[in-house]
């Protein structure tokens, strides 16, 4: 709906070790992002840091922008712009900070702030994912088309949005959350201490007993591929138990949610390493007391990258069924399914659309 629209928004996509700032005009980027250091342990410099972001991608614009719209990590009260809580990766915001009434009297705007993980899965749903899935089941024949949305982030922490009936989930609260969720390996600890780049680092530390070594996750992901130096097969497991642990995590939300599922964030790089393990887990079964299997996600899981999967997941199980006491028919596809697939976007530029696009339809439904 927005794709074509010519009015300018100012984005943040605030990680907790960067801040990328930019403007968008109809789901395109009109200036180059600009990227800071977060400086999330204080508060003082964060803010500052933030305003010198948003200063330097306005000086760029040929026209005023009608808001800054961008991403926050974590639980807020983010109708009214207040950041705080228990914020792993923003400690100098837990005591509560007017993020939004702040920046909105700094720069005369309107200022829209909602969770990095929602406007991800927003942005995958109006621009991304949901919309490529939809024009590809056609193309193939297909008649269903999908509404519902899981988008997560792999990176610093584990991140989740949800768009459900082509709407963002934001929940009584705006508290819509899966890093605290069990540990499956660990269950007295939550699941993002098994599905972020700390988990990574910290298990092929213990695996190949290099503790001494200071490595990035993607310094292990050479050493998989065997263009480092270090032990591969230690690196590779400790993607497949990110893998694993993630999709234990991803299981419990699809069951209760009915969506597709859409990864971002810089670890999907590694998605050779970490998708086996995290489909073989949403494959996998549970028992009954009496000693049968039941499948861990009531729907077939189906990998969407995979284009004989893909070929599957639209013709399903479709059939012509008879209706009784006549001759006429009518189709039945008894198979329910679901679908993973890669972020095409990449989860800055696609928090970006779903911060674009909020704005606009905030704007839109106030105005009317």
């Amino acid at each position: 709906m927005y794709k074509n629209d010519n009015r300018t928004v100012i984005t943040l996509d605030a990680g907790g070790t960067n801040f990328v700032f930019s403007a968008m005009r109809g789901y395109d980027f009109i200036v180059d992002p600009i990227t800071y250091p977060s400086n999330s342990h204080d508060l003082d410099l964060c803010l500052e840091t933030m305003v010198k972001g948003f200063r330097e991608v306005i000086a760029q614009l040929d026209e005023k922008p009608v808001a800054i719209s961008f991403a926050f990590p974590g639980p807020a009260d983010y109708k009214a712009g207040i950041i705080g809580g228990y914020l792993p990766n923003f400690p100098s915001f837990r005591d509560g900070v007017a993020l939004g009434p702040f920046l909105s009297k700094t720069f005369d705007l309107p200022v829209f702030i909602n969770n990095d993980g929602d406007l991800f899965a927003l942005g995958e749903a109006k621009g991304g994912m949901l919309q490529d899935v939809n024009r590809r089941v056609k193309e193939l024949g297909g008649t269903h088309q999908y509404s519902n949305l899981l988008g997560y982030t792999f990176g610093t922490g584990l991140g989740i949005g949800s768009v459900i009936n082509g709407q963002i989930n934001l929940g009584n609260n705006s508290c819509v959350e899966t890093f605290c969720l069990r540990n499956k390996r660990l269950p007295e600890i939550i699941v993002e201490e098994g599905a972020s780049i700390r988990a990574i680092k910290r298990e092929y530390a213990a695996l190949s007993g290099e503790k001494d070594r200071e490595l990035t996750p993607y310094d292990i992901f050479l050493i998989a591929e065997g263009e480092k130096e270090g032990n591969p097969e230690a690196a590779k497991k400790a993607f497949a138990m990110f893998g694993e642990i993630a999709g234990d995590a991803f299981a419990t939300a699809v069951t209760l949610t009915d969506s597709l599922i859409v990864v971002g964030g810089g670890l999907t790089g590694a998605a050779k390493y970490i998708m086996p393990a995290l489909l073989d887990e949403m494959r996998s079964t549970l028992r009954t007391l009496g000693g049968d299997d039941v499948q861990r996600v009531q729907m077939r899981v189906f990998d969407l990258d995979n284009e004989l999967e893909f070929a599957k997941f639209v013709v399903g199980d479709s059939r012509k069924l008879k209706v009784y006491g006549s001759d006429d028919t009518v189709t039945y596809d008894p198979m329910k399914r679901t679908g993973i697939a890669l972020s095409k976007l990449g989860a800055s530029k696609a928090i970006s659309i779903g911060a674009y696009v909020f704005a606009l339809e905030s704007i839109d439904r106030a105005e009317n």
